[in-house]
């Protein structure tokens, strides 16, 4: 029997957003993380291990990890950085406030320039209605001199059976494969079949389709970008998943990440420059 994904306890401080239409997902403040995204009518589209922890200094395992500054063990950094492992806070809205979305920010501190000798401000907001779920990653340079990173939102997206998923859009694309460590060339869509994947792709500037989605396979997820520059597709298969204490050994089965990344070019701002990148997922009923 498969684990059933959750939300993390209670006690994990998040906010917790319920547009008008019904449309609801929960940010955890912990790594400014988005634990749930559930569409009008629909169910939670993201997935969220099981056997997750949540400590201080600790990742969440699924939803949406935010990596900063650094992608994977691309650098010096600790593996995917560290703003997916800190206390990040919400924003207070100057104006009336509003149901279905929230910002929250991490801003450089004493604990961030030991690890990155940097002064940013980093915010995510996130906006659910219908059948969207929109998140907007920023970063603004505060500091005197020029800063460089890398980014990602490392989406966790839920299937019911990973071998019956197609990721469409990104045919005829060259890829890194890190598991061979060479580039390959795309042909039609991708196919699962027993995971263990792990490449970067050029964002191809139009939508991808991942079908069947969401626990049930209810659904297609339209999956769209603005100012990240690669794709990541990634399931760590079958032994992989093993060796990963925070996942149930089937929990491969159940997910996919499809995530907006800058890797290949990290992003370099001047002082008091500012840069954007969206990940937007759409949920529509599969036929």
């Amino acid at each position: 029997m498969s684990e059933t994904p959750h939300c993390l306890p209670a006690d994990v401080p998040a906010v917790h957003l319920r547009a008008p239409d019904g449309a609801q997902a929960s940010v955890a403040l912990h790594g400014g993380h988005v634990l749930r995204w559930v569409p009008a009518g629909g169910e939670d589209q993201l997935y969220l291990s099981p056997r997750s922890g949540h400590a201080a200094g600790q990742a969440i395992r699924g939803g949406v990890p935010v990596i900063f500054p650094q992608f994977s063990d691309r650098g010096p950094l600790p593996r995917h950085g560290f703003a997916r492992t800190r206390a990040w806070e919400r924003v207070v809205p100057t104006g009336a406030e509003d149901p279905a979305s929230v910002t929250l920010q991490l801003t450089a501190s004493p604990a961030t320039r030991q690890i990155w000798p940097q002064d940013f401000v980093l915010e995510l907001q996130v906006q659910v209605g219908g059948d969207a779920l929109t998140m907007t990653l920023s970063c603004r340079n505060t500091g005197a001199t020029q800063l460089s990173f890398q980014a990602a939102l490392h989406t966790y997206l839920r299937v019911a059976d990973l071998a019956d998923a197609t990721l469409q859009g990104l045919d005829g694309q060259t890829y890194w494969d890190a598991l061979s460590g060479t580039h390959q060339q795309q042909a039609g869509a991708i196919r699962f079949g027993t995971g263990d994947q792990d490449r970067i792709y050029p964002w191809p500037g139009s939508p991808l389709w991942l079908a069947p989605a969401g626990p049930s396979g209810a659904r297609a997820l339209r999956i769209e970008q603005q100012g990240f520059a690669d794709v990541v597709v990634w399931n760590p298969g079958a032994a992989r998943c093993a060796a990963l204490a925070d996942m149930p050994p089937d929990g491969w089965r159940q997910m996919v990440c499809v995530e907006a990344a800058q890797i290949h070019a990290p992003i370099v701002l001047a002082s008091g420059a500012r840069w954007q990148g969206v990940q937007r997922l759409v949920g529509q009923a599969a036929g």
